[in-house]
């Protein structure tokens, strides 16, 4: 049998010791250990989930403490909001609170 030139020392680099024992070991890491590479594909999508997660609250922290020296510079402000979010009242008031009618 005779093989193209360039064939032959293809052959012998594929079946030497070195190139089987890198190939089964780039298979094992990346098929069958327990870092494999799918999981790595799902670490690294939890990673950016908590980082958009991180900014979201970030975000709404700088809300909130708007809010919060909003409501603490004005008693008005605080009562109204008392009354609104919390449904709290004064002695002798009543308070009835409207729910729209779930769309079914």
């Amino acid at each position: 049998m005779n093989l193209p030139f360039f064939i032959s020392p293809v052959l012998r680099v594929v079946r030497s010791f070195y190139f089987l024992t890198g190939t089964g070991f780039l298979v094992w890491m990346l098929v069958f250990d327990a870092n494999d590479l799918g999981k790595q594909f799902d670490i690294y999508r939890k990673w950016q989930e908590l980082r958009n997660e991180k900014q979201y609250y970030l975000d709404n922290i700088e809300v909130v403490k708007k809010e919060r020296a909003e409501l603490m510079s004005s008693p008005a402000l605080l009562e109204k909001f008392a009354r609104e979010k919390y449904l709290m009242k004064r002695p002798g008031e009543d308070v009835f609170v409207l729910v729209p009618a779930a769309a079914e």
